[in-house]
């Protein structure tokens, strides 16, 4: 029940249809009698920078989340960032800090990476191609340059994003062979989708899927369907697979630990979402 006490989290994108985050979050406040609410609000990218300083000028919010596509122009409007955040180029979590500044923060990269860990992928001299180079692919790339793959190949349609992206993981990582180029599968002990597509009916798949080998794990950030029409192609492959939610439910501990609401574990996320396909 929302009150005159409830704290609020915006849940901030465009578009809002494919939120999946109020069916976790809710419920798991419910069970735990926290006095809170996320709420979708949908804010095209024309509109974003003015909305976002309005919208903290309410006083019971107490932060944000942000998704796509405005997680990259989040890092400028934040007053400070973290170091995920600062190497990502982007965030997808805002905080209102007690004197009203806006700390930004960055948890897709965690949550894929740590989900990934949790079904066995060895990160050691893994072979590693993520194709977006957006907030998410971002956020990705550097968890994985984190875990000490052994390579990364980056590809987004938008040629500079990808050079920018390299460029920011080159400084932080120099050891890391790394480098931009066409998102051929081939040879590839991880493959990840970081793009928009899936999300709508007749998109593109981000790569050529008939390429896949049965030993590459493929990684999806779509969440419109459990599984997308590049994760039933990767499945008919023999390849393993992490859903789009997978990072979801991974990431939403340290949410919510940034929020200061406590923490909790994946399992018991799921066993209380609302999630339906």
């Amino acid at each position: 029940m929302i009150s005159g006490t409830t704290a609020l989290i915006a849940h901030i994108g465009y578009p809002t249809e494919t939120f999946k985050a109020p069916l976790i979050y809710n419920p798991w406040f419910d069970a735990q009698g926290i006095d809170a609410v996320v709420m979708p609000m949908g804010v095209k990218s024309d509109d974003y920078p003015s909305t976002l300083r309005a919208l903290f000028n309410l006083t019971n919010i107490r932060g944000a989340l942000i998704t796509m596509p405005h997680k990259v122009t989040t890092l400028s409007l934040a007053d400070e960032a973290t170091m995920a955040a600062r190497i990502a180029g982007a965030a997808n979590a805002l905080l209102k800090r007690s004197d009203g500044s806006l700390l930004a923060d960055m948890f897709d990269g965690t949550g894929f990476t740590r989900g990934l860990a949790r079904k066995g992928f060895a990160f050691a001299d893994a072979r590693c191609l993520v194709v977006g180079a957006g907030g998410v692919g971002s956020a990705i790339a550097a968890s994985l340059a984190a875990e000490r793959v052994g390579s990364l190949v980056l590809f987004d349609a938008n040629a500079k994003l990808a050079s920018q992206l390299a460029d920011r993981l080159k400084l932080h990582y120099p050891q890391l062979d790394v480098a931009n180029g066409p998102p051929d599968v081939r040879g590839k002990d991880l493959v990840v989708n970081a793009t928009p597509l899936g999300m709508r009916d007749g998109d593109p798949l981000p790569f050529d899927t008939e390429q896949l080998a049965s030993s590459t794990f493929v990684g999806e950030v779509v969440l419109k369907t459990e599984i997308t029409p590049l994760l039933a192609k990767a499945k008919a492959r023999g390849c393993r697979i992490q859903v789009g939610t997978d990072m979801l439910f991974e990431m939403i501990p340290a949410y919510l630990e940034f929020f200061g609401f406590g923490t909790t574990t994946p399992e018991e996320l799921r066993a209380i979402a609302k999630i339906v396909y």
